[in-house]
């Protein structure tokens, strides 16, 4: 699998990678212009990976409206479009290096759940390890998960500090259990992917939303199995509705305007936290404006 640590001698590399599930919205937003600004203030690249590894929630035409709406805010990527539908094979080949660390699970979501030691930071249930010592006789396999050291094994401890939300450490045994690679539907989990996809592309900082957060010790876990090198995280808070929860196309979340960049990019910006110079009046003022401040407020190298 090659990894880049530098391309064309830019040592920084970045990424936006949305699932095409809907239209882009204010939250969505957040994460899209704080990965580009990370990258242009770093005079980095930025790549665009279309995340349709779940296409039984792909919507069609998703994609490219994504693609048209980040281009009319001013967001274009250096390079080649990169969809994971296309890259099944880098997953496939990433999962059989894994070789033993691997076993079939013939659990359901309803036997997980009512055997459950535990819920993880995202509401799922702690899987109790129920196969990983082999199927009882009378199961199929359903999902391939990936071992996870016990909670006593110093390695379970991941630790990383992260660029917004500072240090983080998190015990996989006890935060998560062994998680699944490959899940009952056949389709390649997102944690495969996304390590798989960010190695390959030599992605060397990510910026994402905190949601996500709680997913990138098991990355990381998966990173070192695979020898693969792990990038710097920055996790942006994520926006809300007024009743505090995700703002997502499920709890209401409105498409942006792309006839009102400029009036859709500075709330994103007040979002962030950014304070920009003056009162920017174009699309081009207002990137200047917004790539400086972010390199006052995280640094550029």
């Amino acid at each position: 699998m090659p990894v880049h640590a530098t391309i064309a001698g830019v040592n920084y590399i970045g990424r936006f990678a949305p699932s095409p599930t809907g239209p882009l919205h204010a939250g969505s937003l957040v994460a899209a212009l704080a990965s580009y600004l990370d990258a242009r203030a770093h005079r980095g690249r930025w790549l665009l990976r279309i995340e349709d590894i779940d296409e039984a929630r792909t919507v069609p035409g998703a994609a490219e409206d994504i693609i048209d709406t980040l281009a009319a805010f001013g967001m274009h990527a250096d390079g080649e479009v990169v969809w994971q539908s296309r890259r099944k094979p880098l997953y496939e080949a990433a999962f059989d290096q894994l070789g033993s660390q691997v076993y079939p699970c013939g659990c359901s979501r309803k036997e997980i759940a009512d055997s459950r030691v535990a819920l993880a930071a995202d509401g799922a249930a702690v899987y109790p390890g129920t196969c990983r010592h082999g199927l009882a006789p009378d199961r199929q396999p359903r999902a391939w998960r990936l071992r996870v050291p016990d909670a006593t094994d110093p390695a379970a401890t991941i630790r990383f500090t992260d660029r917004w939300q500072g240090l983080v450490e998190e015990n996989l045994a006890t935060a998560t259990g062994d998680f699944v690679l490959k899940r009952a539907d056949g389709f390649w989990a997102y944690q495969i992917a996304v390590v798989v996809d960010d190695a390959d592309q030599g992605v060397t900082d990510v910026v994402r939303g905190a949601d996500l957060l709680e997913s990138t010790a098991r990355q990381i876990w998966l990173q070192q199995l695979l020898q693969l090198p792990t990038p710097r995280y920055l996790h942006v808070p994520v926006v809300t509705n007024a009743v505090g929860e995700k703002l997502s196309k499920q709890t209401g979340a409105k498409p942006l305007d792309r006839q009102k960049p400029l009036e859709e990019l500075l709330a994103a910006a007040r979002q962030l936290g950014l304070v920009l110079d003056g009162q920017p009046e174009s699309l081009q003022a207002f990137w200047q404006a917004a790539v400086a401040a972010w390199a006052r407020r995280f640094g550029s190298d």
